[in-house]
C-alpha cells in the first residue's frame, strides 16, 4: 500500500516538474534553417562508392548462398545404418544429407543453440517430433523405404533441412557426388508432389 502511495506521489510530482519547466522555457522565434547546400562530388568518387556498395553485396550473397558445406553422405556403421551428426545452431549442419533408400538411418542432433525454435526437429513424412536437448546428441532412426526427398524442420518450421534418399544402384553407379551437388541448386519437394 506504501508502495503504490508513494508510487503516485512521484508520477505527480514529474508531472508537475515537466509541466512547470515547460511554462517557464521562452518561445524564441528562430529562423527558419537555410535549404541543404548541394556537394559535388567527382565521377570517380561517386563509381567507387557504387562499386564498393555492389561488391559487398556481392560478397553477402556468396556468404549465405555458397559459401558453406551444402551436402553430406551419410557414413555406413558396421551394422548397415547409416549414421550422420548434424550441429543444431541457428539452423542445421549440414541441412541437406544423402543415403540410400531402403536402409536404416540414424541422424544425431547436437543441439548449441538454446533458443525455442530449435527445441525440436520434425519429420513429418515418417511422423517423427523429438525435442532436442541442449548440449547433448539426440538420435533419430528412420528408413526411407523409396527414394526421394524427406524434408525436416525445427519445431516452428522456420529452419529446414532435406534427407535424399537415393536408389541403391544409383549409389553404385557413383552418381552420388552429382546428386550432392545437384541438391544444391534444386528447390526441396516434398516427396508427395515428386509423384504428381
Amino acid at each position: 500500500m506504501l508502495n503504490k502511495v508513494l508510487g503516485h506521489l512521484a508520477g505527480i510530482g514529474l508531472l508537475l516538474s515537466t509541466t512547470s519547466a515547460t511554462a517557464q522555457m521562452p518561445m524564441e522565434h528562430s529562423q527558419p534553417a537555410p535549404p541543404f547546400r548541394r556537394i559535388d562530388q567527382p565521377i570517380a568518387l561517386k563509381l567507387g562508392v557504387t562499386a564498393g556498395g555492389l561488391a559487398l553485396m556481392g560478397l553477402e550473397l556468396w556468404w549465405f548462398l555458397y559459401s558453406k558445406q551444402k551436402s553430406q553422405k551419410a557414413d555406413s556403421t558396421g551394422q548397415g545404418i547409416q549414421e550422420v551428426t548434424i550441429t543444431v545452431d541457428g539452423g542445421y549442419e549440414p541441412s541437406q544429407i544423402v543415403v540410400n533408400a531402403g536402409q536404416p538411418v540414424r541422424l544425431n542432433f547436437f543441439r548449441r543453440d538454446p533458443s525455442n525454435c530449435l527445441e525440436q526437429v520434425r519429420f513429418p513424412d515418417f511422423g517423427i517430433a523429438q525435442d532436442l536437448k541442449l548440449n547433448q546428441t539426440t538420435p533419430i532412426e528412420f528408413t526411407p523405404s523409396a527414394p526421394g526427398k524427406y524434408s525436416f524442420a525445427c519445431g516452428m518450421n522456420m529452419f529446414h533441412g532435406v534427407v535424399e534418399a537415393i536408389s541403391a544402384e544409383r549409389n553404385s553407379r557413383g552418381t552420388a557426388t552429382s546428386d550432392a551437388a545437384r541438391i544444391a541448386l534444386t528447390p526441396n519437394p516434398s516427396p508427395a508432389s515428386e509423384g504428381s
